[in-house]
């Protein structure tokens, strides 16, 4: 027996349900991050221009305290970041745009956290299905081989073993696509929530920059008089 006598024998004798129960398994699994990532960002919900007005409001007052107070308040993506710039305020600007940047960072972190698997999900549960027609076509032409062999006269009929594994095979490739096109609406519609949050936080981050650039310098003591 050769390499493909044995892959073909391998096939047929596991067929492509298999198949359809990995995707089915692949299916539950990107459901569940679907909800979950659905909820988080729920979470974080937040009235971005009424808390922009707050933060210039107090930090036109002077009150860093009481604006990172406000801030913290919020269980906002926008809110974190700018916490962390007003922790490093009294540093001077770039110590707080710094601070701003790596906080970002990780927050990006914490909003595409497991969008790379509805992306990859999305881009290869075709393919498995595929996969899964591949192995049901194999089977059903095998099928058609030992019923040709075994008649003694033609019939030009589909024995019902060839029809049931052509069945399977389209199954598979639709089982293939129900679980990808989900996965990948989810994927592109979290990804650009998540870009959106990420601009809002740019723009909360400018207003802070905005205070601590634009913010008057001490002035110097006075030149004591010489004697």
């Amino acid at each position: 027996m050769n390499l493909v006598e044995w892959l073909q024998r391998l096939m047929t004798n596991f067929g492509a349900e298999w198949i359809m129960w990995v995707l089915i398994a692949l299916s539950v699994v990107s459901v569940a991050i679907m909800l979950e990532r659905a909820w988080f960002y729920w979470s974080l919900r937040e009235d971005l221009p009424q808390l922009a007005v707050r933060l210039r409001d107090t930090l036109r007052q002077g009150d860093l305290g009481q604006a990172q107070k406000n801030l913290e308040a919020s269980s906002s993506v926008e809110a974190a970041v700018v916490v962390a710039g007003l922790m490093e305020a009294d540093r001077g600007p770039q110590a707080a745009e710094e601070a701003m940047a790596g906080a970002k960072a990780l927050q990006k972190m914490r909003l595409e956290r497991r969008l790379a698997f509805l992306g990859t999900l999305g881009n290869n549960a075709p393919f498995i299905g595929l996969f899964g027609t591949v192995v049901g076509v194999v089977k059903a032409f095998e099928g058609l081989a030992h019923e040709s062999t075994s008649q003694a006269q033609g019939s030009t009929a589909a024995p019902q073993e060839v029809m049931a594994a052509i069945a399977e095979a389209l199954v598979a490739t639709a089982v293939g696509l129900a679980v990808a096109i989900p996965a990948v609406v989810a994927f592109n519609y979290f990804s650009r929530h998540s870009k959106s949050i990420l601009g809002n936080t740019e723009a909360l981050s400018r207003v802070l920059m905005a205070h601590l650039v634009g913010k008057p310098a001490p002035a110097a003591p006075a030149a004591q008089a010489e004697e």
